[in-house]
C-alpha cells in the first residue's frame, strides 16, 4: 500500500497490539511552531473505516498549514494488528486513541502539550469522549459526529422500519453469542443499497459514497455485534469537562449521525459550530463541502493556536 505524500509509516502499541499510523511532519513554514515544536493532530476514521479511506486529504491539508498529523487505524482494522478482525468495540477504540496520543507525542518536532483531537462520524464522538478531563488537549474538531446511539437508532428506525431493526438486533445478539461459544462472529456488510437486509448503512447514495473513498485496506464487512455497541454510545455525556476549544461540524441533512444530537452536544460543550447543507459523506474530498469543512477547521485552529503563538512570540 502506498504511503501518502509527506507521510511516514509508524507502528505503535495499544494494549500490546501493534497499530499502524501515518505521521506527517508538516510544512517547514509553520505559524504554529514554538521553539521548534508544533501541535499534532491525532485522527482516526469513523464506523468500520480505515485511514486510507478518505483521511489523507484532511491530513495533508493540516500538514500544509504547518501542523504535524498522526492518522491511525484501530486494532482489528486496516493495517493494524489484532484479533478478532472487523469487530467494533467503542471502549477499545477510545483506548486506541489514547495510545495514539502517547505515540504522537514522541514524534520528532511535536509539542506534547498541544495535541489536537480530530474525528469524523463515529470517531467524532471518540474525539469528544477522549478529550474530556485531559489537560494536554489544545483543541478538538468533531466532524459530522455520532454522539448518541439512541438518537441514531431512532433515525435508523425511521429509515428502515421496526422489522429491520429487530432483525439487526437479533443478528447482533447471535454474533455475540456465537463468538463467546468460539464459533466466530456473524458478519454483515458495512454499507449496502437501500433495502439491503444484511448491511448496516443503507441510506440512498451511501454505498456509492463509501466506495468512492474506500482504500485498499478497507473491507465491506463488520461484526454484527456492533448493534449492541452503538445503542449505548453516549459521547455527549461528559463534553462539559473538555478544557479546550471545540469545533463541531454538522451536516444538516445527515442520514447517519443525527444533526440535532450533534447540535445539542455542541451547545453543552460550548463549542463553535459550523453547518453544511449536505449529507454524511459530502464533507469528504471529491464533494462540494470538503473545502469549506477543512477550511473552517484550519481557520479555527489558526485563531486558537497560531494567533496565540504569534502573541506569545
Amino acid at each position: 500500500m502506498t504511503t501518502p505524500s509527506g507521510a511516514q509509516t509508524v507502528r505503535f502499541p495499544s494494549s500490546g497490539i501493534d497499530c499502524d499510523a501515518w505521521f506527517f511532519v508538516g510544512s517547514s513554514d509553520s505559524p504554529f511552531e514554538v521553539d521548534g515544536k508544533r501541535p499534532v493532530v491525532v485522527m482516526a476514521h469513523g464506523f468500520a473505516g480505515t485511514k486510507d479511506s478518505g483521511l489523507a486529504p484532511f491530513a495533508q491539508r493540516f500538514a500544509e498549514a504547518g501542523l504535524a498529523v498522526f492518522a491511525f487505524d484501530y486494532r482489528g482494522f486496516g493495517l493494524s494488528g489484532g484479533q478478532p478482525r472487523q469487530q467494533i468495540s467503542l471502549e477499545r477504540q477510545a483506548d486506541d486513541y489514547r495510545a495514539a496520543i502517547v505515540a504522537a507525542k514522541k514524534q520528532a518536532g511535536v509539542d506534547p502539550d498541544r495535541v489536537i483531537l480530530w474525528g469524523v462520524s463515529q470517531s467524532g464522538g471518540h474525539a469528544l469522549t477522549v478529550s474530556s478531563g485531559r489537560t494536554d488537549i489544545a483543541a478538538v474538531i468533531s466532524v459530522i459526529p455520532l454522539v448518541n446511539g439512541l438518537a441514531a437508532g431512532r433515525v435508523a428506525y425511521e429509515q428502515v422500519g421496526g422489522a429491520a431493526i429487530a432483525r439487526s438486533t437479533a443478528s447482533a445478539v447471535a454474533s455475540a453469542v456465537s463468538s463467546k461459544l468460539g464459533r466466530g462472529p456473524k458478519m454483515m456488510r458495512v454499507v449496502g443499497k437501500p433495502g439491503d437486509r444484511d448491511a448496516a448503512l443503507t441510506a440512498p447514495g451511501f454505498l456509492e459514497s463509501y466506495l468512492a473513498i474506500a482504500g485498499p485496506s478497507w473491507r465491506n464487512e463488520v461484526d454484527a455485534s456492533v448493534g449492541l455497541e452503538i445503542g449505548g454510545f453516549r459521547a455527549d455525556k461528559h463534553v462539559g469537562d473538555i478544557d479546550a476549544p471545540v469545533l463541531v461540524q454538522i451536516a444538516d441533512h445527515d442520514s447517519a449521525a443525527p444533526p440535532h444530537a450533534a447540535a445539542k452536544t455542541a451547545f453543552k460543550a460550548r463549542a463553535e459550530v459550523r453547518h453544511y447543507p449536505c449529507d454524511h459523506f459530502d464533507v469528504f474530498e471529491g464533494n462540494d463541502w470538503f473545502e469549506p469543512c477543512v477550511g473552517h477547521a484550519i481557520s479555527f485552529l489558526t485563531r486558537h493556536l497560531a494567533d496565540q503563538t504569534v502573541s506569545a512570540r
